[in-house]
C-alpha cells in the first residue's frame, strides 16, 4: 500500500479558461460559458457531448463542441437526459433519457454521421427496463465492438445486449446480474477474444465472462465505492478496473484483486487518461448522507482533482475547483467542466519540459530513482537516461556504497566511456566491482582488447577459476572479447591450460603451439595438433616448430613431414579424406630443420627419392653431400664401400646435369676420385680429367685419356708431351707414344717439339730422331710437290695471258660445224661466242637466259661469279674480323687469311653491259673468258 502524503507533487498540466473566439474588433474574448441545465456530458469523435434536463423552451437537447467551439444541438429527448456514452472508435452515440414523468427510461441509439431531418439518425429505441419493474439508470458502457451494452440501475440489476446495439432484430437483452445494491459502475475489459465485465456496485464488485456460456462470475471484494468512481485503466496498467473507495484506491484483475493505494478523501469522480488517475474528492472530510446519490450536499464544496501516476508514484498535478460536473478527454487535453459553465483546459506539458522540471528537485533530494522512473515513462532518450544513470552512480561512489554505484554504472554502458568507470574502481579493494561492470561489457559486445585484459587480470587476481572458466568456455556464437589479447593474459598468468584450451577452440594455432612448446613442452601434443590442421597451416607452422619437435621427438616429426611432402590430409579429416586429393610441400623447404640430425635427414631426403622421383633439386643435392660426408668419416672398410657405391649410384642418377659444378665441388671437397672423374667425363672436360691423372702421377693414365678423348680433344696430346717433357724420370716409352701419335696426326710443328723436350734432361736425340727423320722426309715431299704445283701455275697463266692478247689483236675465226646443243649441224642463223661455243638461234633462244652468255659456259661461270662476290662480301667483315684477332692465340694466320681473301685488296667486277653498249661487248668477253680459263686451270 502506498502512502499518498509520501508522494512528490509536480506540475506537469497548465491550466487555463475556454475561452470564446475572438471576435472581429480583436477585443478580449470572454470566458465560455455552457448552457444551463447541464446534466452529463462525455467526449470522443472529436467533440465533448453534453445532456441537459428540460430547459425553458420545453426541450431536452444533446450538445456537440467541437474544437472550434461552435456550439450544435438537437433534440433528444422530452424531459431529460441522465446519461450520454460516445463510442471513441464508432460515430455511434448512446442516450438514455425521460420523455415522460415517472420512471420510464429509454435507450436510444444515434448514428452521428447519418442525418434524419437535419438531426442524426436515431437508428434504435428501447425501454431500459429490467424485468417488469421500472427503476432507475444508475449507470451505462457500450463495448467498442458494438456487440455488447451493459446498463445499470439502482436495484441492482444489469441489463446485457449482446449482438449489433444499433438493431433490435440482431440483439438480445437480458438481465446479466441482480442484487440488492445499486450499481454504480460497469467497464467491459477485452483481452485477446476474452471479454470481461466488470460490476461494481456500493458494497462489492463482481467480473463477469461474456465470451464463455451462462456467464460465469467471480466476486472480487466485498466493498463497492459511489456513482462515477470506477474506470478502467489502459495497457499500461494491464487493463485493471480501478475503484475509488474513501480510504483507498483499488486495482482489479478480472480475477484478482490487485495493488491499492492510500488516497484518503471523499471521492467525486475517477477517470484515466493516458497513463494518469484522475480523481476528484471533496476539499474538507465531509461526508454525505448516500453515497450514492448523496450530491446535492456537496455543491457547495470546493474540489480537488488530482492526477496521480501510479508507475512512478508521484502527483503530476493538483489543483482545487468549485463544483465540477466532469472531467473529460480530447484534443490530447483536460477538460474540466464547473457547475458554473465554464470549461477548464488541463495541457500536459512536453516530455522534456517536465524532465527539465523535476530532475533539478529529484537531484537535490537525491531522488534518483524516481527521475530514472520518470523519464522512462516519458519514453526519454538513451542518452538522457544514461547521464541520469551517471549522476546517480556518482551520488552512491561518493556515498561508499560502491555496489550500488556499480550497478548505475553498468546501466551507462553504451553511452558513458568505459574508462571513466575503470579509473573510479582500479583499487584493489574494490576489483570485484570492476570485474562486474566489466563481465557486463563484454557481454555487450562493447569490450575492446584493454578491456579483456583488464578483466582476465581481475579474474587471476580474485582467483575466480570458475568465473574465468565461465568466461572463456562460451560457444562461439557467444564470443564477446578478443580472443588472442584473452589468450596472452592467460598466459602471461599462468593459466596455460585455460590459454590452450581458448587457442584451440578458437583456432589460434600459433599461440596454441607456442605455449605447448615453450610454456608446456609438450611437443608430442604439439605435433599431433599440427597433423590435424589444414594443409597451409601444417606447412607453415612445420617450418617455424620443425627444429624444435626434430630436437625432441625425432622420429614422430620425420614422419610427419614425409606425410607432408607427399601426399598429405589432416588427421582428423576421416570423411573427406578419400574423396579430395592430398596436397605436398616442397621437401627441399624442410631441410635444415634436420640441422643436427643427420641420420632422419637421410631417411626423409631417401624417403622422397624413392616415392617422388621428381623431387627439388636441392633433395638430391642435399643427400649427395650427405652419403659424401658419411663415406669420408667412415672407418669400417665394409659400410665405407656400400656408401661409396650409393655416392656414385646417385651421382650416375642424372639429377645433376643442372648442377654439375655444384656435384663437382662436393665431390672435390670430400676427395671423391670416381666421382670427379666421372663428372670431368660427363662436362666433356678432358683436360681435368689429364691433369687429375698428372697431379697423381699416374702415367699410363695420361697416356689413356689421350688415346680415348684425343680425337674430340688434339691438345691433349700436346699437353701430355710437355708433361713428360718436365719429367727428370725416365719417361722414354710415354714421350715416345706421344711423338707417334703426334707425327700421325700432324699436331705440332717440328720446331715446337723440339723446344718442348729440350727441358728434359733424360731426353737425348735417339727419343725423336726417328721422329725428325720422318718429319723431314714429309716436308721434303711436300716442297717437291708444291714446286710442280707453281711451275704449272706459271705455265697456265703465260698461257692465259697469250690468249688474251690474241683475241685482243687477232680476229676469230668460228669453225665449229655443229650446235653445242641438239649436235646437228650448223645451219643459218646461228650464234658463235668468242669461247667457241656455236648454237643454232632456235637453239640458244630455248636454253639461254640471256642474249649475253654462253648457255653452255654459263654454270661455271655463275660459280666463278658467285665466288668472287663472297669474298666481296666477306672483305667488309671488319667487326668479325677484328673480334677473331682478339680471340684468336695465332692472329698472324687470322690475317694471312683475310689477306687471301682479299679484305685488303681494291677489286673491280666488270660485268657485261646491256645490249646497246657494243663498244665494250670485246672487253667483257675477253675478262669473262680469263676468269672461266683461270678456273679451269685450276
Amino acid at each position: 500500500m502506498a502512502a499518498y502524503l509520501q508522494w512528490r507533487r509536480f506540475v506537469f498540466f497548465d491550466r487555463e479558461t475556454v475561452k470564446e473566439p475572438s471576435g472581429p474588433d480583436g477585443a478580449g474574448a470572454k470566458p465560455f460559458a455552457l448552457p444551463p441545465g447541464i446534466a452529463v456530458c462525455d467526449s470522443g469523435r472529436g467533440s465533448l457531448v453534453f445532456g441537459d434536463i428540460l430547459s425553458g423552451a420545453g426541450r431536452c437537447q444533446i450538445w456537440f463542441l467541437p474544437r472550434s467551439l461552435r456550439l450544435s444541438s438537437f433534440q433528444a429527448y422530452k424531459l431529460r437526459v441522465t446519461h450520454l456514452y460516445q463510442l471513441k472508435q464508432h460515430s455511434i452515440l448512446v442516450s438514455v433519457g425521460e420523455d415522460e414523468e415517472g420512471i420510464n427510461p429509454l435507450v436510444k441509439v444515434w448514428n452521428l454521421e447519418k442525418r434524419d431531418g437535419g438531426n442524426p439518425l436515431c437508428t434504435r429505441i428501447f425501454p431500459a427496463i429490467p424485468g417488469n419493474k421500472p427503476t432507475v439508470v444508475s449507470c451505462l458502457t457500450v463495448h467498442e465492438n458494438l456487440n455488447f451494452m451493459a446498463i445499470g440501475f439502482a436495484d441492482g440489476s444489469v441489463v446485457l445486449t449482446k449482438g449489433d446495439i444499433t438493431r433490435d432484430r440482431h440483439s438480445k437483452t437480458q438481465i446479466l446480474h441482480e442484487g440488492s445494491y445499486p450499481v454504480t459502475g460497469l467497464a467491459f475489459r477485452q483481452s485477446g477474444k476474452t471479454t470481461h465485465l466488470f460490476v461494481v456496485t456500493t458494497e462489492n464488485i463482481q467480473s463477469y465472462m461474456l465470451s464463455v456460456k451462462d456467464y460465469p462470475h467471480l466476486e472480487l471484494d466485498t466493498h463497492g465505492c459511489g456513482l462515477r468512481c470506477s474506470s478502467l485503466s489502459d495497457p499500461s496498467q494491464d487493463l485493471q478496473f480501478i475503484v475509488a473507495g474513501n480510504e483507498c484506491v483499488y486495482l482489479y484483475q478480472p480475477d484478482e484483486r490487485g495493488p491499492c493505494f492510500a488516497f484518503e478523501g471523499q471521492k467525486l469522480i475517477v477517470h484515466w487518461y493516458r497513463g494518469y488517475l484522475i480523481i476528484v474528492s471533496k476539499d474538507r472530510k465531509t461526508s454525505p448522507k448516500s453515497e450514492f446519490a448523496g450530491n446535492e450536499a456537496q455543491n457547495l464544496d470546493k474540489q480537488v482533482l488530482n492526477i496521480y501516476d501510479l508507475c512512478n508514484k508521484f502527483i503530476a498535478y493538483s489543483s482545487i475547483f468549485d463544483d465540477i460536473v466532469d472531467v473529460l478527454a480530447e484534443w490530447g487535453s483536460l477538460y474540466v467542466l464547473t457547475r458554473d459553465g465554464k470549461i477548464h483546459v488541463l495541457q500536459e506539458k512536453d516530455t522534456q519540459t517536465k524532465l527539465e522540471a523535476c530532475k533539478s528537485m529529484l537531484f537535490r533530494k537525491n531522488l534518483f530513482e524516481m527521475a530514472i522512473n520518470l523519464a522512462k515513462s516519458h519514453h526519454l532518450d538513451s542518452d538522457g537516461l544514461s547521464e541520469i544513470f551517471r549522476q546517480y552512480g556518482d551520488h552512491l561512489y561518493n556515498k561508499g556504497n560502491h555496489d550500488g554505484a556499480i550497478q548505475q554504472y553498468i546501466r551507462t554502458i553504451g553511452k558513458l566511456e568505459p574508462s571513466y568507470v575503470i579509473r573510479k574502481f582500479l583499487d584493489a579493494q574494490r576489483i570485484h566491482n570492476l570485474t562486474a561492470y566489466l563481465q557486463t561489457l563484454h557481454l555487450q559486445s562493447l569490450a575492446n582488447a584493454d578491456h579483456t585484459t583488464l578483466l582476465l587480470n581481475c579474474y587471476t587476481k580474485l582467483k575466480d577459476s570458475s568465473k574465468l572458466e565461465e568466461f572463456i568456455k562460451t560457444s562461439e556464437s557467444e564470443v564477446r572479447f578478443d580472443v588472442e589479447t584473452a589468450i596472452k593474459v592467460l598466459r602471461q598468468a599462468g593459466y596455460y591450460s585455460h590459454a590452450v584450451y581458448l587457442a584451440e577452440k578458437h583456432e589460434h594455432h600459433e599461440w596454441y603451439l607456442k605455449i605447448q612448446l615453450e610454456d608446456i613442452k609438450n611437443y608430442q601434443e604439439a605435433l599431433h595438433y599440427i597433423g590435424k590442421l589444414p594443409f597451409e597451416q601444417a606447412e607453415s607452422n612445420m617450418k617455424r616448430y620443425g627444429k624444435i619437435l626434430m630436437h625432441h621427438v625425432p622420429n614422430e616429426t620425420t614422419e610427419l613431414l614425409k606425410i607432408l611432402c607427399t601426399d598429405y590430409r589432416p588427421s582428423g579429416d576421416n570423411e573427406g579424406s578419400g574423396a579430395l586429393e592430398g596436397k605436398k610441400a616442397n621437401s627441399e623447404e624442410f631441410i635444415p630443420v634436420f640441422a643436427n640430425n643427420s641420420r632422419e635427414l637421410k631417411a626423409f631426403l631417401e624417403h622422397m627419392t624413392e616415392v617422388q622421383a621428381d623431387s627439388p633439386q636441392g633433395v638430391y643435392d642435399t643427400l649427395l653431400e650427405l652419403r659424401l660426408q658419411n663415406w669420408a668419416h667412415e672407418q669400417d672398410e665394409q659400410i665405407k664401400e656400400k656408401l661409396h657405391s650409393e655416392a656414385l649410384t646417385l651421382l650416375k642418377s642424372g639429377r645433376f646435369q643442372t648442377v654439375f659444378d655444384k656435384a663437382l665441388i662436393l665431390c672435390q671437397m670430400h676427395n671423391f676420385k670416381d666421382g670427379v672423374l666421372y663428372l670431368y667425363e660427363q662436362g666433356k672436360l678432358f683436360q681435368q680429367i689429364m691433369h687429375y691423372h698428372m697431379q697423381n702421377e699416374q702415367y699410363k693414365k695420361v697416356i689413356e685419356v689421350c688415346e680415348l678423348y684425343g680425337d674430340q680433344e688434339a691438345c691433349l696430346w700436346e699437353q701430355a708431351l710437355g708433361y713428360f717433357a718436365r719429367k727428370e724420370e725416365n719417361c722414354k716409352e710415354y714421350i715416345a707414344a706421344v711423338l707417334k701419335h703426334i707425327e700421325n696426326k700432324n699436331l705440332m710443328p717440328p720446331l715446337l717439339v723440339v723446344q718442348t723436350l729440350a727441358h728434359n734432361s733424360t731426353a737425348t736425340l735417339s727419343v725423336i730422331k726417328d721422329y725428325l727423320v720422318n718429319k723431314l722426309q714429309k716436308q721434303s715431299r711436300q716442297i717437291e710437290q708444291d714446286e710442280q704445283r707453281i711451275q704449272k701455275y706459271r705455265e697456265e697463266t703465260t698461257r692465259i695471258r697469250l690468249e688474251i692478247e690474241e683475241l685482243k689483236a687477232s680476229p676469230k675465226i668460228f669453225q665449229k660445224t655443229k650446235c653445242s646443243i641438239c649436235t646437228s649441224a650448223l645451219e643459218l642463223p646461228s650464234v658463235h661466242f668468242l669461247c667457241g661455243h656455236s648454237f643454232h638461234q632456235h637453239c640458244f633462244e630455248s636454253y639461254s637466259e640471256n642474249d649475253s652468255e654462253c648457255p653452255t659456259c654459263m654454270p661455271e661461270n655463275r660459280k666463278v661469279m658467285d665466288m668472287i662476290r663472297a669474298q666481296e662480301q666477306k672483305r667488309d667483315l671488319h667487326d668479325q674480323f677484328q673480334h677473331q684477332l682478339k680471340c684468336s692465340n695465332d692472329g698472324f694466320s687470322v690475317v694471312a687469311d683475310y689477306f687471301g681473301r682479299g679484305v685488303f685488296n681494291k677489286l673491280t667486277l666488270i660485268t657485261d653491259l646491256p645490249s646497246g653498249k657494243t663498244a665494250t661487248t670485246i672487253e667483257a668477253g675477253l675478262q669473262r673468258e680469263l676468269l672461266i680459263n683461270t678456273k679451269r686451270s685450276t
